[in-house]
C-alpha cells in the first residue's frame, strides 16, 4: 500500500515541479498559456502554487487537512487545464495527459487516506 501511495505522489510531485518550472522559464509553455488566454501574473500564480503543492504532498509529517486542501487545489487545477485545452481545441494527448494525471492525483489521495486507516 505504501508503494502505490509513495510511487502515485512522486509521479504527481514530479508532474507538479516540472510544471512549476516550464511555467516560470519555458517561452513555449509562457506563450500558450497566453494563447489560452490566461493573464501572467495568472502563470507566474499557478507557478508558485504548484511548487507549494509538490512540497506539501512529499512531506510525510504535513498534517491530514493540509494535504486534502492541497489534493483539492490540484484537482481543481487539473479540471481548469482540461477544460481550457478542450476549448482551445488543443491536442488529444495533453487531454489524455490530463485526465492520467487526475487519476494519479485520486490514487495518491485514496491510498494516503488507507493509510491513515
Amino acid at each position: 500500500m505504501k508503494v502505490i501511495y509513495w510511487s502515485s505522489t512522486a509521479i504527481l510531485s514530479a508532474f507538479l515541479f516540472l510544471s512549476s518550472y516550464s511555467y516560470l522559464f519555458s517561452k513555449s509553455t509562457i506563450q500558450g498559456i497566453k494563447n489560452l488566454g490566461f493573464p501572467d501574473f495568472f502563470r507566474v500564480e499557478l507557478a508558485v502554487l504548484k511548487l507549494i503543492a509538490a512540497i506539501v504532498l512529499l512531506i510525510p509529517f504535513a498534517s491530514l487537512q493540509l494535504k486534502e486542501w492541497t489534493y483539492a487545489g490540484v484537482g481543481l487545477f487539473l479540471i481548469t487545464a482540461l477544460v481550457a485545452h478542450i476549448k482551445h481545441k488543443d491536442s488529444i494527448f495533453i487531454m489524455l495527459l490530463l485526465l492520467i494525471l487526475l487519476a494519479i492525483l485520486i490514487i495518491s489521495n485514496i491510498y494516503m487516506n488507507k493509510l491513515l486507516k
